[in-house]
Formats: structure tokens, C-alpha cells, sequence
């Protein structure tokens, strides 16, 4: 009898091209985990940025001018400038070009800054934050004997002064690293930022040029402007408030976060990256590491607004950081409930994305 049944073809042998999807696969998936801290780290500054941005712009011209209350802020801004006020600075993030083009919205100014810079900032300080953890644990363990790294990933093991001191020491190191890169974007987005207030605050004759000349213009505009005014260091302006700030602040904010999942672990008998041990700690980061810095921020902006206001030839002194002055602390509760929902977003979307790439198999 026979068998009309065809023979399937022999398969083909897979070839090393970069076309064949089981490579490409293959590819991909080792890509991704040699480079998970950092898709995770961007992806989730994209999430996190397009959430709380509103609330950063309050912050940013309640610290700029004297705005007596959050409610009194909002106001204003919504009256003088619209919904679109709230967001300047940060187009990218609502609007693509083309969008923004057909409505024919001048309003958005440093459509690339807001996204661009925090993204990079973030995704390169978490890259150096995980290099300089490893570092310093090493160096400890040399040195005591005792790994930092090791003690904290002990399950029922609290925070020890070498793990907080690892944790910090390496914050510090991205915080100070990471203001190269962040300086020149953080000034262009408070530039957007408070552009209007900038132009309709009154100064000497000689100096309402350089305030008007900040309106209506976009990231690269704005940062020519500043160089225009101020020369090619002018986009550092502020740099050592911001040098201080951010060594601070990121130490404080890697020591909250890193011993807050493992104290959270310990007396909830759960991972350290389970669900409510992550939006805990970085919600709890975000607050207090605010609360050390406020009024180096405040300072931050204060100094930097009245470089955009002023010739490069009348000479800018930089304000006391007042820590027991309430002045400074304008808008405080703003940023403290921004950063809380920034970072519980931002680390809950972090420590998820990981997860997914860690558990990718690989063929051996």
C-alpha cells in the first residue's frame, strides 16, 4: 500500500545570521541582561517623569518666586499661562513635534529637555551606582573582612554601618559624577520652566532684554540664549549648589532606599524586592532625601534664576543655604509628595523590568 502522505524537508541549519530570529532572540536576550539595570533605569524615568511633571514645575517657581502657597501657585500659573504652563519644558513628554506643530502651540518650550536629561541622568547614575556598590563592598571586604553587599542580601539581617556607609558612599559618587551631565539640562528646563514669570518681573532697563530673550523658545534656543548671555560656561551656572545637592542627596537617597527593603524584609518577612517593600522604600527615599536637601535646592534655584535675569557683567552672589529659614523651604510639601510618587513609580517599574529580564533563559 502506499503512503501519499509528502516527507517534511529536513530543517535547515541554523546559520549565525543576525536575520535568523533564533539568534536575533538570542542576541537580544543576552543584550538585555548585560544591560538590565539600565533599560530598567530608562524605562522606568520615562513613566515616572510623564506622571509627576506638573507638580516639578510648581516646585520649581514656588522656590523661584515668592509664591505664598501650592493652591496660590497653581492658580496663578493656570490664569497667566493655561494648562499648557504646567507644562513647559515638557513637551516630549505630552506631545510628539508633529503634534505640536499642527496645534500650533508655542507654549512648548524645551521639548527635549525634561525627557532627555532625566533619562540619561538616571539610566547613567544607577549604572554608576551598581559599579561603585560593588566596588566599595570589595574594598570593605578587604578590609573587615565582611562583604557590605553580603550582609544586606542576608535574609533577617538589619542595616549595618557598612552597608549604609556602602550604599551611601556609592550615591555620593554617582551624585557628584552625574552633575557634569545634568547641570547644563536641569538650567534650560528651569529656564522653560519659569520663562513667563522671568519676563514679567521688573528690572533695570539694561537687563529686561536678557529676561524677555527666554520666551518662546525650545531646548537648544534656550541653551544657545544662555551661551549668547553668559558664555559657553554659563550652562554650569549654579554648579556648585547643584555639585552639593546632588552628593547629598543621592548619598541619602541609595542609604534610604537600599536599608528601607532590607528593614522592610526583615520585619515583613518578605524578598526585599517584593511589591510593598518597593513602593515603601522609594516612596520613603524620595521624602527624605528632599527634606536634607530643600534648601540647597531652593538656593539651587534662586542663584540660577538670577543668572538668566542679569548680564554676565554684574556679578551674582550665591544666597545663604539657610537650613532654619522657612523661606527656603517654599514648596517643600510639593516636592516631597512628587518625589514620593516619582520614586514609587520609578523603582516599582525598576525592580519589575529586572525581574522579567533576569528570568530570560538563555541556550547553553
Amino acid at each position: 500500500m502506499r503512503d501519499d502522505t509528502k516527507p517534511q524537508p529536513p530543517s535547515p541549519p541554523r546559520r549565525s545570521s543576525v536575520f535568523q530570529v533564533p539568534v536575533t532572540g538570542e542576541r537580544s536576550k543576552r543584550w538585555m541582561k548585560h544591560y538590565r539595570t539600565e533599560i530598567a533605569a530608562s524605562t522606568s524615568s520615562v513613566l515616572s517623569t510623564f506622571v509627576a511633571y506638573p507638580l516639578d514645575s510648581v516646585k520649581t517657581r514656588m522656590q523661584a518666586y515668592k509664591f505664598p502657597t501650592f493652591t496660590g501657585c497653581v492658580h496663578h500659573t493656570y490664569k497667566t499661562e493655561g494648562t499648557l504652563g504646567f507644562w513647559r519644558g515638557g513637551a516630549s513628554l505630552v506631545l510628539t513635534m508633529a503634534e505640536a506643530v499642527r496645534a500650533n502651540i508655542p507654549a512648548w518650550l524645551g521639548v527635549t529637555a525634561p525627557l532627555a536629561s532625566i533619562t540619561l541622568v538616571r539610566t547613567v547614575s544607577f549604572s554608576i551606582y551598581q559599579k561603585a556598590k560593588y566596588t566599595y563592598s570589595a574594598w570593605f571586604e578587604r578590609v573587615t573582612g565582611t562583604a557590605p553587599l553580603v550582609t544586606a542580601n542576608t535574609p533577617r539581617n538589619l542595616p549595618t554601618f557598612s552597608t549604609v556607609t556602602c550604599f551611601g558612599a556609592a550615591g555620593a559618587t554617582a551624585g557628584g559624577i552625574i552633575t557634569l551631565i545634568a547641570c547644563p539640562f536641569e538650567l534650560t528646563k528651569l529656564s522653560a520652566q519659569i520663562s513667563v514669570l522671568m519676563a514679567k518681573t521688573s528690572a533695570t532697563s539694561v537687563d529686561d532684554p536678557i529676561r524677555r530673550s527666554y520666551q518662546q523658545l525650545g531646548t537648544f534656543k534656550t541653551a544657545k540664549n544662555i551661551v549668547k548671555h553668559r558664555g559657553v560656561m554659563g550652562l554650569y551656572s549654579g554648579f556648585h549648589l547643584h555639585l552639593l545637592r546632588d552628593t547629598i542627596g543621592t548619598a541619602v537617597y541609595f542609604m534610604t532606599y537600599e536599608s528601607g527593603k532590607q528593614m522592610l524584609a526583615t520585619y515583613g518577612g518578605s524578598s526585599p524586592t517584593s511589591p510593598l517593600a518597593v513602593v515603601t522604600a522609594g516612596g520613603l527615599c524620595g521624602i527624605v532625601s528632599w527634606a536634607c536637601i530643600y534648601p540647597i535646592d531652593s538656593a539651587k534655584s534662586i542663584y540660577q534664576r538670577n543668572c538668566l535675569t542679569h548680564s554676565k557683567s554684574r556679578p551674582i552672589p550665591t544666597p545663604k543655604i539657610q537650613f532654619f529659614s522657612r523661606r527656603m523651604y517654599r514648596g517643600l510639601g510639593v516636592s516631597m509628595g512628587r518625589s514620593c510618587v516619582v520614586n514609587a513609580i520609578f523603582f516599582s517599574s525598576f525592580e519589575f523590568i529586572k525581574k522579567r529580564i533576569n528570568v530570560l533563559e538563555l541556550e547553553d
